[in-house]
């Protein structure tokens, strides 16, 4: 066996280790992502989504290639391993990938311009918190407008940042 140090890179996820803290990100896989799909000359955008978007599930818009959609979500998909600012956002487009419509793949590539002023974000582990395990939730009882699914979310943070999140849709 061989000792090759510290962890620095891993299945496109960055780890920097220093005496007091661990910073995990996916810097790297952000900026192909978006070189993938041609945004890196892009305006950044302050947030992932829109607020109370309705127009999701607008079936009059035209249909996109479902296959770079798919691939698109799937990238993001993996982002929401160090990214949980993009969770609610991927879950939601990633319920239209049956047939997607333009709408769609217009607030998807929001998410990407999203991406593009917020490269660096990740999570940071700092060893001089208190560590204190808090949870948040919240949830929209019936809030879709055409199947009255509800959405529901949690977060939870040990210390300085978090250690797991979800977003989900569930029936009423």
């Amino acid at each position: 066996m061989k000792d090759l140090g510290n962890l620095h890179y891993f299945l496109g996820l960055e780890v920097w280790q220093e005496a007091d803290e661990i910073f995990l990100g996916q810097g790297k896989h952000t900026v192909e992502i978006l070189q993938r799909f041609g945004m890196m000359d892009c305006k950044s955008m302050p947030t992932p989504m829109v607020a109370n978007l309705k127009l999701l599930n607008e079936t009059s818009s035209d249909r996109v290639d479902s296959t770079i959609y798919r691939q698109m979500i799937g990238s993001l998909m993996y982002l929401t391993n160090t990214r949980p600012d993009i969770c609610f956002a991927v879950n939601t487009l990633s319920q239209f990938m049956v047939e997607p419509r333009r709408v769609h793949w217009i607030v998807a590539k929001h998410i990407l311009r999203y991406l593009k002023g917020t490269v660096e974000y990740g999570l940071k582990y700092r060893s001089d918190h208190e560590v204190n395990l808090e949870g948040y939730t919240d949830a929209v009882w019936a809030g879709s407008v055409t199947n009255r699914k509800s959405t529901s979310g949690c977060c939870f943070r040990l210390g300085s940042a978090v250690i797991s999140w979800l977003s989900r849709n569930r029936a009423v």
